[in-house]
């Protein structure tokens, strides 16, 4: 069974292109995305996330 990832690619891709790796990303491949920076693409998913969840619960 393949592991099925938690982001979506559209949301990994818009997260990239607003931290300014999306270029790094198309040219290199996610592999050349800095360690700081992959967490700085978890961080703004969990943001998001957390927005969803209270848009929901209100």
């Amino acid at each position: 069974m393949a592991n099925k990832g938690v982001m979506s690619d559209q949301l990994k891709y818009e997260i990239a292109k607003e931290l300014g790796v999306y270029d790094t990303v198309k040219n290199d491949g996610w592999g050349d995305v800095s360690s700081r920076n992959c967490g700085l693409m978890v961080q703004k998913a969990i943001d998001i996330a957390n927005r969803s969840l209270n848009q929901q619960n209100n």
